[in-house]
């Protein structure tokens, strides 16, 4: 089976990847400045992307939105003092449904550099955000690409205008870059179905993808036309995931490795590997969110008799999480008062909330109650995706925040830097907005997912198995799991306790890391975090590639 798919996936091999070579010593800014510009028409002899003349065989010609397209540039950037030239090209590549018809056209920019034989063995990385139904511009402008957009994380972001920097701490001096939007987001799009019975539930054809199998499968397609297209076969592969993006990522390590795709690696960064530990009548996430509010309360001043260092801290924290709380919450309502009021001083001790509160709460906060009320008396909330940035609400008397300020901080200055270099630098226009989110997506999921050994799929994404499935069939697989210290949208001790539960083999053990970071969901707005974790990813990297 193996080699059929290879075979025949072989057979549409497109023209190859070409860059310029590494290591020329030229300024950034003033290289992209006279970025060179290659038009579509460019790529039978010279592109990023593959031949016009072949998707015209596949019968693109009579339907423009299946068309592939593509714009290439030339840019450079210095990495620990060293300059490496690189192409990046932005374009969408059409993946096709079990009939061979085309059924999306996906959007990416990818970033490359080394020539000939260097460029096809060289590492490959495929990179998105979660949601579900984000674009891939979080990570696309604030993490490991060859620009990053400036912020004034953990304060807001001034408006306008905006500064685009070289980004030292990329990681194309380890591997090349393809950023990926999820079908509904960027200018990734479901191809309209004109077959007879084939009609789009309520003519959006973007909802064909909008579930977690679907989303899986939509995203293996991709890579596998990317890889054909680019005669990328032999390259090195990783996925780096963020949010939804590492269920996801999960999931496709093992589609691909069905597929014949065997991983080098996958950096899960701010995971959520099991929906439904969250449901309701369940205590785990109040569980694992205590050692978040620990390191919140931590960073604000708010803990009693405050620790010089954060981890000591939070291991002792952790100890308490899975020990004594877990076990009062278990009991319920036949926790005795003197017990109620012994965790209730711990619980204050470790947070900063009150204990009177603490009580009034049966033990039990919420994240949206839990960033209402640390600051109260201060007037001021706190974020979701980073709990060190300060919101201002119209009271201080509410429930819960009205906004996230961790989220409203940036999200002017990456929609706003994004749109302009992507016409400005990159010179990829469009006749459509590009959508930083698909709105719809969230309220629409099918988010049940196939899990082997089940009759019928599970009602949630609980994606443990699909990546210890991944991990025992390729026992090379290296997994890194990247974590914010202050993020409460995926707590890091939730993090770990899915992955202790992989249940993998102890001569695999070894290939699983954890890393940890001062900062939030998007660890990366840190600078200070964002040089850790290149960094740590540049040893990952290493380790994965042999």
């Amino acid at each position: 089976m193996r080699i059929s798919v290879l075979i025949a996936l072989a057979a549409v091999l497109l023209s190859g990847v070409t860059a310029p070579a590494a290591g020329q010593e030229t300024s950034e800014r003033g290289s992209r400045d006279k970025s060179e510009h290659k038009t579509e028409g460019d790529r039978a002899d010279k592109g990023e992307h593959g031949d016009k003349g072949e998707h015209g065989d596949k019968g693109e010609r009579g339907d423009p939105a299946a068309r592939e397209k593509a714009v290439t540039t030339s840019h450079s950037v210095t990495i620990n003092g060293r300059s490496f030239a690189y192409r990046a090209t932005a374009g969408t590549l059409t993946i096709r449904d079990d009939k061979g018809k085309p059924d999306a056209s996906v959007f990416y920019v990818a970033y490359t550099t080394g020539e000939g034989g260097e460029a096809s063995r060289r590492p490959l990385t495929f990179l998105y955000n979660g949601g579900p139904g984000s674009a891939s511009i979080w990570l696309h402008m604030g993490s490991f690409g060859p620009v990053r957009v400036a912020t004034a994380s953990p304060e807001a972001t001034a408006p306008a205008p905006y500064q685009l920097v070289p980004n030292a701490d990329s990681l194309l001096d380890k591997t090349d870059l393809v950023f990926v939007d999820a079908i509904g987001t960027g200018y990734s799009k479901g191809l309209a179905k004109d077959e007879k019975g084939d009609k789009d539930k309520d003519d959006n054809p973007n909802k064909r993808f909008w579930g977690t199998d679907q989303d899986i499968d939509a995203f293996g397609r991709f890579i596998a036309r990317y890889v054909t297209a680019n005669k990328r076969w032999n390259s090195p592969k990783f996925l780096f995931g963020e949010s939804y993006g590492t269920p996801r990522s999960a999931g496709l390590a093992k589609y691909l490795e069905e597929k014949g795709i065997a991983l080098n690696g996958v950096v899960l960064l701010s995971s959520i590997l099991n929906y439904g530990s969250r449901l309701p009548g369940i205590d785990n996430d109040y569980v694992n969110l205590l050692p978040t509010y620990a390191a919140i309360g931590w960073y604000h001043n708010k803990v009693a008799n405050r620790p010089a260092t954060l981890e000591p801290f939070l291991n002792e924290v952790r100890a308490f999480a899975r020990g004594e709380y877990t076990v009062a919450l278990a009991k319920g309502q036949d926790l005795t008062d003197a017990e109620r009021d012994a965790v209730a001083q711990k619980l204050s001790r470790y947070t900063g909330l009150s204990v009177a509160y603490l009580k009034e709460a049966n033990l039990r906060v919420s994240q949206p109650r839990f960033r209402k009320e640390l600051l109260r008396d201060e007037r001021r909330t706190l974020g979701r995706y980073d709990g060190r940035f300060e919101g201002i609400d119209a009271d201080s008397a509410g429930e819960n925040p009205e906004t996230d300020p961790s989220d409203t901080a940036i999200r002017g200055a990456f929609t706003a830097a994004f749109n302009d270099y992507i016409e400005r630098e990159l010179r990829y226009t469009s006749d459509v907005p590009y959508a930083t989110s698909a709105g719809a997506a969230i309220r629409d999921w099918d988010w049940k997912h196939a899990v082997r050994g089940s009759q019928r799929p599970v009602p949630l994404p609980i994606m443990i198995s699909d990546l210890s499935e991944a991990m025992r069939t390729n026992p090379h697989l290296k997994v890194m799991s990247a974590n914010g210290w202050f993020d409460l949208a995926t707590p890091f001790f939730a993090t770990e306790y899915d992955l202790a539960h992989l249940d993998i083999d102890p001569k695999l053990r070894g290939n699983l890391s954890f890393t940890y970071y001062p900062s939030g969901h998007m660890v990366y707005l840190n600078l200070e975090a964002l040089r850790q974790f290149k960094a740590d990813l540049a040893k990952f990297y290493d380790g994965a590639v042999k």
